[in-house]
């Protein structure tokens, strides 16, 4: 297990089909998304809370989030993201946000708060991923997860990299959305939309894209034919 002060917490197979379990306190408390608990002590309790907003309609996030309570006795939580990937443990200390893809975040200590940050139009429709990224900031433990595995850069200047591929980053950087190419190679070459970052801060980048896969597992699938 890895000291994270109050909480304690073990990522298993951390490469592929990532596991986070979770020591919770005496009467403690730690913040899930919803549908992510795997297995849990019998007398920690859950309620389930609205994040509501008319953000949240627009967003890809749930309306919902969970908070598990170890009640009268420390418990352990095992949490489970819906994507098979790796999970990533961040520290937060009041020293700025960090930013994240709608379907990142995994869970937090109840010291960091959460809020969706309105990228504008132009960011949100020709990125193609949301026109929100979470904003997370406050002081604990946030652990968020990928589609494969993840990588981090460490950015000073300029970096690309393809929006799907997109996870984190932190709030010393600035970001732009455009294409390579001209129109033709946006059409043909399954490239799509870039983020050009610059500044300096840490970028978190999965190998991986959700829409890739949907693409390619769609093609595979077998197809009934009637009559």
């Amino acid at each position: 297990m890895i000291d994270s002060k109050m909480f304690n917490y073990k990522i298993s197979d951390d490469d592929e089909f990532a596991l986070l379990t979770v020591d919770i306190p005496e009467n403690e408390k730690i913040k899930v998304e919803a549908s992510s608990m795997a297995t849990m002590d019998s007398h920690i309790s859950m309620k389930t809370r609205s994040k509501g907003g008319i953000k949240r309609f627009f967003s890809k996030e749930s309306f919902f989030i969970n908070e598990f309570t170890a009640d009268g006795a420390g418990g352990e939580i095992s949490i489970a993201p819906a994507l098979p990937g790796q999970i990533i443990h961040h520290k937060l200390n009041n020293d700025g946000p960090l930013f994240l893809q709608p379907a990142g975040y995994l869970a937090s200590t109840m010291g960091v708060t959460t809020d969706l940050k309105w990228q504008g139009l132009k960011k949100g429709f020709f990125s193609g991923e949301s026109f929100f990224l979470i904003k997370c900031e406050g002081q604990g433990d946030l652990w968020f997860n990928s589609f494969g595995a993840i990588f981090e850069v460490d950015v000073v200047g300029e970096y690309v990299v393809d929006t799907s591929h997109i996870v984190a980053f932190t709030d010393g950087l600035e970001y732009n959305i455009g294409r390579i190419g001209g129109y033709k190679s946006l059409l043909f070459s399954g490239e799509g939309f870039i983020c050009r970052f610059s500044g300096q801060g840490k970028l978190w980048i999965q190998t991986k894209k959700p829409n890739a896969f949907i693409h390619w597992a769609d093609a595979h699938r077998k197809v009934s034919r009637r009559g």
